[in-house]
């Protein structure tokens, strides 16, 4: 039978194919993670991620002044701890004057417009590299929940617009959200990690922020006892359905491109923001790729920024902002 409808008329020339674009992207659509180190004009490369850096405060703040001019508006902020620091405790995790204190005082000092969304969990400032505090060789859920409400309420005291918690506790939103709120901050929001899956796409930011989990018979060898297992997918919407509910004003699905249908099914269930993270792995595997010319760096990167949109992500936290705010404003 003759085709009356040809879907071809619709992709005839670039001009056409805009006009009918269902999805599209913008600067403002993603968050930058950044990792920060002590010290002055410091600025190392990460090796599992060319073009990522460690910077200390002074060249972090001047990074992120680039990153406002370019229409980004959100940073995801880490730091990299001394290991004389760290303990069991996390202790350090709430020091006023401690770096990402110091960090987000001088990222709102200078760019008081961009969002910060510091990092809430242990796992930089824990000696077995877990993101909790470490109770009979397990992460004790409760326990790490009160410390994470000492770390998040030290955050926004510096100044910060949300929390990102991305520790995986059970009930952690809640007890955030009440200790921000007793605290005099109940309009600093909260982004959580809602499904964050047990995935080996984390290596190099664990390389990052040497964060990874000891090598210690004493404790957990992994983090499957808190993160999700990758095999679930019903219970990602469980796990974003109760965060809504205890008060979560974003939730995050992580990783990015391997969970594509996570994001979808999250979105279709909540009323909130997806925030997506678009991880280190996922970076380093197109960085690897298009150095060898496997690929076509900027194509790719851009497909699957796209495609991460077009699943139901409100805001992408990736590695690759800068450069594709850069070639968008073109």
């Amino acid at each position: 039978m003759f085709p009356l409808q040809r879907g071809r008329r619709l992709r005839v020339n670039e001009s056409i194919r805009s006009l009918v674009r269902e999805t599209t992207l913008s600067p403002s659509d993603f968050m930058f993670p950044m990792f920060i180190a002590e010290g002055e004009n410091y600025k190392v490369e990460i090796p599992s991620m060319p073009g990522i850096y460690r910077r200390s405060i002074d060249l972090t703040v001047a990074e992120v002044k680039e990153l406002f001019a370019l229409g980004i508006r959100a940073v995801n902020i880490y730091v990299k701890v001394d290991e004389s620091l760290k303990d069991n405790t996390g202790k350090e995790a709430w020091n006023p004057n401690g770096l990402m204190q110091r960090a987000i005082k001088a990222i709102k000092s200078a760019c008081p417009e961009m969002i910060v969304m510091p990092d809430v969990a242990l796992d930089p400032y824990s000696i077995y590299g877990h993101d909790g505090i470490i109770e009979n060789g397990d992460v004790a859920n409760d326990a790490t929940n009160d410390a994470l409400v000492k770390m998040a309420v030290s955050h926004a005291q510096a100044g910060a617009d949300f929390v990102a918690p991305s520790d995986m506790m059970d009930g952690r939103v809640l007890r955030l959200r009440q200790g921000l709120d007793a605290a005099g901050f109940p309009n600093v929001g909260i982004m959580s990690y809602s499904a964050k899956y047990a995935s080996a796409f984390y290596g190099p930011f664990r390389d990052a922020l040497d964060s990874a989990p000891v090598d210690n018979a004493e404790v957990p060898k992994d983090k499957k006892t808190y993160q999700m297992d990758y095999a679930n997918r019903i219970e990602a919407i469980k796990e974003a359905l109760m965060d809504v509910e205890e008060g979560a004003d974003m939730v995050m699905v992580k990783p990015g491109i391997a969970y594509l249908d996570i994001v979808r099914e999250v979105k279709n269930a909540v009323n909130v923001p997806v925030t997506v993270f678009h991880v280190s792995g996922e970076y380093a595997m197109i960085k690897a790729a298009s150095e060898r010319g496997w690929l076509d760096h900027d194509k790719i990167m851009m497909e699957q920024l796209m495609c991460i949109k077009r699943a139901g992500a409100s805001l992408i936290s990736t590695y690759f902002a800068k450069e594709a705010a850069i070639i968008l404003n073109r």
